[in-house]
């Protein structure tokens, strides 16, 4: 596997465990995550049904919420500690709250500065006023998703952070064979926009589906993308989505970034005749397709059609 931007060098797919930051919770803070563990073969891949790893840098966007921190609203409390018009109340009964005076002094006394921190949320049941069946997994009847690659089960975790459009991930396979033998190998060259491959929870790990959905310091989607290719029983219609494909890949190589690049998977063969699909679609670091800011954008996956003789 090679990534290149301007010249092509070559890069190798690490994949190893993660583990999730940890939260800063009294002020802002950048938090980054740093771990790598053994690399594994394509085939243990996938046998093991997505495994892979994390090498992440301490560059990673901080999950302290400003506001939460310095609480500047409860901790202040300007309005009620400082309670200008009862206790300032100097003796002569000019309350400055409600008379606007002082010793004979008129005027409004100057409201506190307004603080920094964002609205509270909406409140759980603001639904826009649409018929919305569930927001949680409150309310089902499945067992909790434990971060395994196990179904039906129900998933509590928080969607997390999406991406402006702008810089929304975008993927394309640039390169590919028509027609190659069984058994052939063969690449595919696949590029990347505004995707970081910095992050990557082992799926066989229980790193599926575990974790939030996180942007790095410049608003751009930490995560990987992953590589199949299968043979299709028919192309008259959809085929059954529970084989695991006869190839697959995930890509984690801390390359990446706002500007586009192309990575270079080479692909063993393929065991039968037919007709493959080869696809790629970019993950966040819990194995999701990135989420985006509108409904009618179209998410980082694509692709291609090979002969197989």
């Amino acid at each position: 596997m090679t990534t290149r931007s301007a010249p092509r060098t070559k890069l190798r797919t690490v994949l190893a465990s993660s583990a999730a930051a940890l939260a800063v919770i009294l002020a802002p803070a950048a938090c980054g995550y740093a771990e790598a563990a053994p690399s594994l073969t394509a085939a243990e891949d996938a046998t093991n049904g997505d495994q892979g790893g994390d090498t992440d840098g301490a560059n990673g966007a901080s999950n302290t919420d400003p506001a939460t921190g310095a609480d500047r609203g409860n901790a202040a409390d300007r309005g009620n500690a400082a309670d200008r018009g009862n206790a300032a109340d100097r003796g002569n009964g000019a309350d400055r709250g409600n008379a606007g005076e002082a010793n004979g002094q008129g005027g409004d006394v100057t409201p506190p500065p307004a603080t920094d921190a964002p609205p509270p949320a909406p409140p759980a049941d603001n639904n826009n006023g649409l018929d919305v069946l569930a927001r949680d997994c409150t309310e089902s009847n499945l067992e909790p998703h434990d971060g395994l690659q196990k179904a039906p089960r129900c998933v509590d975790t928080s969607f997390g952070e999406v991406a402006a459009a702008a810089q929304s991930p975008s993927l394309l396979i640039t390169d590919a064979p028509t027609e190659v033998t069984a058994g052939q190998p063969f690449q595919l060259e696949v590029s990347t926009r505004n995707l970081v491959r910095d992050r990557f929870l082992s799926a066989a790990a229980g790193g599926y589906y575990l974790e939030s959905s996180l942007l790095d310091g410049q608003g751009l989607q930490r995560g990987h993308f992953h590589t199949a290719c299968r043979v299709l029983p028919s192309t008259d219609v959809a085929p059954d989505a529970a084989p695991a494909p006869e190839f697959f890949v995930a890509t984690q190589d801390n390359g990446g970034g706002a500007a586009p690049d192309t990575v270079t998977i080479d692909v063993p063969g393929l065991p039968t005749a037919g007709t493959a699909q080869c696809s790629s679609w970019a993950g966040d670091g819990s194995h999701r397709i990135p989420m985006m800011q509108r409904a009618n954008q179209t998410p980082a996956f694509d692709s291609v059609r090979i002969t197989v003789r």
